[in-house]
């Protein structure tokens, strides 16, 4: 029903040798499966280590079953081949590199607010397949509207893993490059009403992500509340064991360390034992050469749609103690970025329970850094990526720059986009590539 596709599963360290997770799905009938790997070249395959199974039953969608395997013993950094098989014999085989060790170079692209069917997400899978990034991260709003079943199976699989890269209309990514995503608030709701619709919350079921975060009780604060008959919610339970735990975790790949958020409204960024769990992710991640924060919700941007929405901003004060290096977020369907930044959050705003607003404060900019000649940036550089196939928004403003906040250095709205990232120990380059493959901006940081 879905043929593989790389993600980082419940691997949150980088190791060597590497470890890979492949997921595909199968009708809902008994057949015996496995997959393998070997090098890429090489001779003798190698079974997966282990093989877990989950069956989606839920209303409104054909029962099927959701495969996973991990794959060992594979050399950092370096590319290999897997193949699938069904009762012996080999039925998809394709290739995929493993996650890069400390010190060596790789590059990952990064967009939200993904997946409506639409030309200009179809445009940009098309360049991204171009590029051929090591590593995808998406942050939030993967699918439209409601994060359904049925949304993923007509607007994501068929998109970013097709069988041909084929101009303004797909690329075969999934299957070839390690992909980690956070729920976006057309991922998860509040209220998860499955007497309404049945097939909600499939990010639960189609995602391996680590579940080292801090939010683990399904019936407590901080997640959706789950809402409609009992056999519905209890489906969605057995379908998805991972919930809410995939809700927020975090990971290292190379010199990067990554904290993944659930900025969602559900979430109350005010509560002590959350902030430290943030505070203290950063800090173990000391030794890591690079920081950078992934959530849907932008703490800091400009555009008139969804300007109220920068609660996010709750945490700043903590990135920049634990020195992170780049904010990426999505949520609004454009592209911005600021000059490097310190802000102070007004104690005003700092107070429970969590005030849903642009919170205020003072912020202090870095305008000597133009990402060219003046690398080294005074403060965090905050980056919206959500251009990646929504609807846009506000391309009015983009050359309006008395509709600007002070903080924001570039505005991008009329295209869509992504995010492509190269990362080496001393550098990164960050080049936001067009739905048309032009470059529309392009900053350095250095050490």
């Amino acid at each position: 029903m879905q043929k593989p596709y790389v993600q980082l599963g419940d691997h949150a360290k980088n190791s060597s040798p590497e470890t890979s997770v492949i997921l595909w799905h199968a009708a809902d009938e008994e057949a015996a499966w496995s997959a393998e790997s070997k090098p890429t070249g090489g001779k003798n395959w190698r079974a997966s280590a282990a093989l877990l199974l989950r069956t989606i039953d839920v209303g409104g969608v054909s029962a099927h079953r959701v495969y996973q395997a991990t794959l060992t013993g594979l050399p950092p950094g370096e590319p290999f081949e897997y193949r699938v098989l069904r009762n012996s014999q080999p039925i998809f085989t394709s290739h995929a590199k493993a996650r890069s060790a400390p010190g060596q170079s790789y590059s990952m692209a990064v967009l939200g607010d993904i997946s409506q069917n639409s030309q200009g997400q179809k445009n940009v899978a098309y360049q991204m397949g171009l590029a051929k990034p090591d590593f995808f991260v998406a942050v939030g709003d993967v699918v439209y509207s409601r994060g359904r079943v049925s949304e993923y199976y007509r607007n994501w699989f068929p998109i970013y893993n097709c069988d041909k890269l084929t101009a303004g209309a797909c690329a075969p990514i999934l299957r070839s490059v390690t992909t980690v995503a956070i729920p976006g608030n057309h991922d998860t709701s509040p209220v998860a009403d499955f007497g309404a619709m049945p097939d909600l919350m499939a990010y639960f079921y189609y995602w391996a992500m680590p579940l080292n975060g801090p939010v683990t009780a399904a019936q407590g604060p901080h997640v959706s509340q789950l809402k409609g008959p009992e056999e519905a919610v209890r489906a969605f339970s057995r379908a998805a064991p991972a919930f809410p735990r995939m809700g927020m975790y975090s990971f290292d790949y190379g010199d990067v360390h990554w904290t993944m958020l659930d900025s969602n409204p559900y979430v109350d960024w005010t509560d002590p034992k959350l902030r430290e769990w943030v505070k203290q992710d950063l800090r173990s991640a000391a030794g890591a050469k690079w920081r950078f924060v992934g959530l849907h919700h932008p703490p800091l941007q400009s555009s008139k749609a969804h300007f109220n929405d920068q609660w996010m901003r709750l945490l700043s004060e903590i990135f920049e103690e634990e020195k992170v290096d780049i904010v990426f977020s999505g949520h609004v369907h454009n592209y911005q970025r600021t000059f490097p930044m310190r802000f102070k959050v007004d104690p005003a705003d700092a107070g429970s329970p969590m005030k849903k607003g642009a919170i205020g404060g003072v912020w202090t900019l870095d305008r000597e850094f133009d990402g060219v000649s003046r690398t080294k940036p005074a403060g965090i550089l905050w980056v919206v990526t959500g251009a990646g196939g929504a609807g846009l928004y506000n391309p009015e403003q983009e050359n309006d720059r008395s509709s600007w906040q002070e903080f924001t250095a570039r505005f991008v709205s009329t295209t869509h986009s992504f995010s492509m990232v190269d990362v080496t120990p001393s550098a990164i380059t960050l080049r936001q590539i067009a739905a048309d493959g032009r470059e529309i901006d392009r900053f350095r940081i250095t050490r």
